[in-house]
């Protein structure tokens, strides 16, 4: 158990966990209000909708990708999360402020979602790479793995709060609250000790930018690989507002206090796999096609359920998979990459993960507006597979190529 959480030994980064917690609590939050917000009162039962959101949030990633990665190895990262997170603040406020007065609209909501992302995109690689700054090589990755065991204990709490805040003052109050929160992390960063930080000097401008992250990349089988298995899941599987939003909505017929209990159901399997990942030695590629064919297995199984309570324990697997995918994702591509290129590729890695949501999100809401949310999830358990058999692929090469 020491060994899970080693990386709270050290002072940086007990503190940036602290802030990060209560942020990510809120975070959670406006997540789950706002797709409540496009869902039920601002449409009527659109997934498509909820899924235009989804892409114009994660879109800029992708869009951005010349500049976030390089933002992020050039620049102090420290003092460009001060202003991603404070921007973000202020961008909770306003649609907070909207709602509540009763003029929010759908194009809002789309326009609040895309300067979201764009803040986002340079916020996430920044974001993912200081972390290798507050521990050092030694302990990484633990200290991602207790990232993302914080992220999905607030996506525990988060929705469930979210739902009874909702149902009982409205999803205004949600959104002001998660732009309260944002004190919390800014706090933290600005009480880190600065001289104990592992910075590591800035990449020299003759890189070339994310033309050199990308020639890296494609000069590497083995992270190729990797993210064109996390480009299978995060396009047609990582889409939970949807599949969980539609299967409450339509499949159940649930209001926002169940449907925040399923967000948060899932997210127990989250932390699970978060910890599972941080008790692990250095993760490997069979780590990947287990995690991701058993996420397959998972969208499969709850599809099929024919209560909301059945779902809900599925749920539970599916966190399991996808977050010990994702996480042992990150490790892989952070610990094989050279650490001057490691904002770029980084970029790359969530461009892909997120960015790849434009691409998947808006088609797996057509299939549940058009064939129902079971079959949305079906896409979902395709993607899992898929990403699996890339992985078993590449091991068979590796393998080949040794003999």
């Amino acid at each position: 158990m020491i060994n899970t959480f080693r990386s709270l030994a050290g002072y940086n980064y007990r503190v940036w966990a602290g802030g990060a917690l209560v942020s990510n609590v809120g975070t959670w939050m406006q997540r789950t209000a706002q797709d409540w917000l496009v869902l039920t009162e601002l449409t009527n039962n659109s997934a498509t909708a909820v899924g235009i959101v989804m892409s114009l949030q994660f879109g800029p990633s992708l869009l951005l990708l010349p500049l976030t990665g390089y933002v992020a190895d050039r620049y102090d990262r420290r003092k460009v999360l001060l202003a991603t997170q404070c921007a973000m603040g202020l961008l909770a406020l306003g649609l907070g402020l909207l709602t509540l007065l009763g003029v929010a609209q759908l194009w809002q909501v789309y326009l609040f979602a895309f300067l979201l992302g764009c803040v986002s995109a340079f916020d996430a690689p920044a974001r993912q790479t200081f972390v290798s700054e507050l521990v050092g090589e030694e302990h990484l990755t633990n200290a991602v793995a207790l990232n993302s065991t914080s992220f999905n204990a607030a996506r525990m709490i988060g929705p469930a709060v979210a739902g009874l805040l909702i149902a009982s003052i409205g999803t205004g109050w949600v959104f002001v609250i998660n732009a309260l929160s944002y004190v919390a992390v800014l706090g933290s960063l600005a009480m880190l000790r600065v001289a104990e930080l592992h910075w590591r000097g800035r990449a020299p401008r003759a890189d070339g930018g994310l033309l050199a992250g990308l020639r890296y990349v494609w000069n590497r089988p083995d992270l190729k690989t990797v993210l064109f298995m996390l480009f299978l899941l995060g396009t047609f599987g990582l889409n939970f507002p949807i599949f969980i939003s539609t299967m409450a909505v339509n499949a159940y017929h649930a209001g926002a206090g169940h449907y925040g209990v399923l967000s948060s159901a899932m997210a127990v399997g989250s932390v699970a796999g978060a910890l599972f990942t941080a008790s692990r030695a250095q993760p490997h590629i069979a780590r990947l096609v287990n995690s991701s064919a058993l996420f397959g297995l998972g969208c499969a199984l709850a599809a099929l359920m024919p209560s909301f309570q059945t779902f809900g324990a599925m749920l539970v697997l599916v966190g399991i998979s996808a977050q010990t995918f994702t996480t042992s994702t990150n490790s892989v591509v952070q610990l094989s990459t050279e650490p001057a290129m490691r904002g770029r590729v980084m970029a790359i890695l969530l461009a892909i993960l997120m960015g790849a949501t434009p691409l998947g999100a808006p088609a797996v809401g057509w299939v549940a507006d058009t064939f129902g949310p079971r079959w949305a999830l079906g896409v979902g358990a395709a993607s899992g597979i898929a990403s699996a058999i890339v992985g078993l692929l590449y091991r068979r090469r590796a393998r080949a190529a040794r003999r």
